[in-house]
């Protein structure tokens, strides 16, 4: 199978631009599902593929919240969504793959980030849980409806926190080392990044392709776990090394991007940032963009893969 290579392919984006700007002049008519899609980034996402046509299904925890939030976007639906339950990611997937409609847009985008220590009913650490596993099991869950688009797209919310931590093969739920929110953070955005690698590799036959993206730095709910003094630090941090804060629109541009643009046709595999291919860089790169080696390479998201399989009991057929 053939490897999309990592590094830009001048989209004429950039970090300013909006979800509206990546979709403009697109009509779309599939289906597409988005995780939390009815807050920030994954808001402005949904209200994106809707206004260029699509239906959208957006998979909430709360589904009255998510119906008020989303209640002024037509040719929008909600349906209960635990992407941490794997009772509720199987009941989910259920429902729709009875619809018997095809998905041609699966934007796994709901997530937690520096999360206290929590283990599910299964020993999984939330983060990893919530961000990585429960996004494996849906993604496998819908794999039919995904087929059936004859032309699919799964867009992964990784993030430059990926930078943070490779994947711990040997401790993934810090039983044996201490729990650190930020590393564990960091495993699950750049297990996020490795699933998308794994996913295209076997479904580019089936013409279902995958991508990971970072939204960019964007101040919505998922910082909820922070003190206002660490949501202070980061800001300053993200000032001190020209990362710029966007816009929740702006957040979106690259899931939108990914999920629909014609200059990915044929493309897969890749994380992606500013609504372009990002560039693969050493581990000690210094500059705020790009995608670490340990998130973008095929063997590491492979071993992965394997793992996954092992702990969900579930494969593609």
């Amino acid at each position: 199978m053939s490897r999309t290579r990592q590094a830009p392919i001048g989209s004429g984006f950039g970090p300013q631009t909006s979800a509206r700007e990546v979709i403009a002049g697109l009509r779309l008519d599939g289906v597409a599902i988005v995780t939390g899609g009815h807050s920030g980034v994954g808001l402005e996402t949904t209200r994106a593929l809707a206004t260029a046509g699509a239906t959208v299904l957006v998979g909430a925890r709360t589904p009255d919240k998510a119906r008020a939030a989303v209640a002024s976007i037509a040719r929008v639906e909600v349906d209960q969504l635990d992407v941490s339950d794997p009772g509720s990611v199987d009941a989910f997937a259920q429902r729709f793959l009875a619809s018997d409609r095809p998905l041609h847009f699966l934007v796994n985008n709901a997530g937690i980030m520096a999360a206290p220590l929590v283990r599910d009913g299964r020993g999984f650490e939330s983060q990893l849980a919530t961000n990585h596993i429960g996004h494996f099991q849906l993604t496998l869950r819908l794999w039919p409806a995904l087929r059936r688009a004859n032309g699919a797209r799964v867009v992964s919310l990784s993030s430059r926190g990926h930078w943070r931590s490779a994947f711990d093969f040997e401790d993934p739920n810090f039983e044996r080392r201490p729990y650190d929110k930020w590393l564990a953070y960091g495993q699950s955005k750049t297990a996020n990044a490795l699933f998308a690698v794994a996913l295209d590799a076997r479904g580019e036959g089936h013409r279902v392709r995958a991508f990971s993206v970072h939204p960019g730095a964007v101040q919505t709910d998922l910082m909820r776990w922070m003190t206002a003094d660490e949501q202070r630090g980061v800001v300053e941090a993200a000032n001190k090394r020209g990362d710029a804060f966007k816009t929740t629109e702006q957040g979106a541009a690259t899931s939108v991007w990914c999920a629909t643009s014609r200059q990915l046709e044929g493309l897969g595999g890749v994380y992606c940032e500013d609504a372009d291919i990002a560039e693969a860089v050493p581990a000690d790169f210094p500059q705020p963009r790009g995608v670490r080696p340990w998130a973008c390479d095929p063997t590491l998201a492979d071993r992965l893969w394997k793992q996954t399989e092992a702990w969900t009991g579930l494969s593609l057929p």
